[in-house]
């Protein structure tokens, strides 16, 4: 099964994403995650990429296509995947698209988390990781089960990104709204599309993203 996940900022894709990798034994591919093997293994385009950080300038669609069809090929992705945060507007759901085509893949279905703004804000402002694992948590949502303690890892250091407060999250939501909410449109428009509410709990969030995938 190949999909895309969409979904503003803080809409839980990289939850529901892990969450769909273990049930349906999928591989979830973050391009920040891709982009930053391929520097380190310095690929052909991890190299291009490493050149673009270095001066300062964003990665282009051109090198970040590049770099999930050479993740593509390999065969940990027999059973299929699940792509987080990618594509982010329509010019780079059309590369994708054709990319697919060309390696003679179709995405089965684009999973469209929908939550309210101001929940959003709430959501992303209050979330910390477990600064040694990575595991994720929230200020009011998701706490460890011994405050102060890892459920995954046991380790007691945590970190919060810079850019998860209200001002930047709001920013952020405008130019989700105004770049990659068109995908909406795109998607339906090739019956892919299947759209779940983000604003209920995670348990029942993923039991709709499952009778979706069960359906389609």
């Amino acid at each position: 099964m190949k999909l895309v996940m969409l979904g503003p900022p803080g809409a839980g894709k990289g939850t529901q994403a892990r969450r769909l990798q273990d049930s349906r034994n999928l591989v979830q591919l973050s391009t920040g995650d891709m982009l930053r093997k391929a520097v380190a293994e310095a690929t052909e385009y991890g190299i291009k990429a490493a050149a673009a950080m270095k001066a300062g300038e964003l990665v282009s669609d051109e090198i970040v296509i590049a770099t999930i069809s050479e993740r593509l090929d390999q065969p940990d992705l027999a059973n299929g995947f699940i792509l987080d945060g990618f594509p982010r507007n329509l010019e780079q759901a059309e590369a994708l698209d054709a990319m697919l085509e060309a390696k003679g893949l179709v995405l089965d279905a684009v999973i469209d988390i929908a939550v309210v703004d101001d929940v959003l804000v709430d959501r992303v402002s209050g979330r910390y990781t477990c600064a040694k694992c990575g595991k994720g948590y929230h200020d009011t949502m998701e706490k460890p089960a011994t405050d102060g303690v890892c459920d995954k890892c046991g380790s007691t250091e945590f970190k919060r990104r810079a850019d998860d407060n209200a001002e930047t999250v709001r920013n952020r939501l405008e130019v989700y709204h105004a770049e990659t909410a068109p995908l909406q449109d795109y998607y339906r428009s090739k019956g892919k599309l299947k759209s779940v509410d983000g604003m209920a709990d995670i348990d029942d969030v993923t039991r709709q993203i499952e009778e979706e995938l069960d359906a389609a």
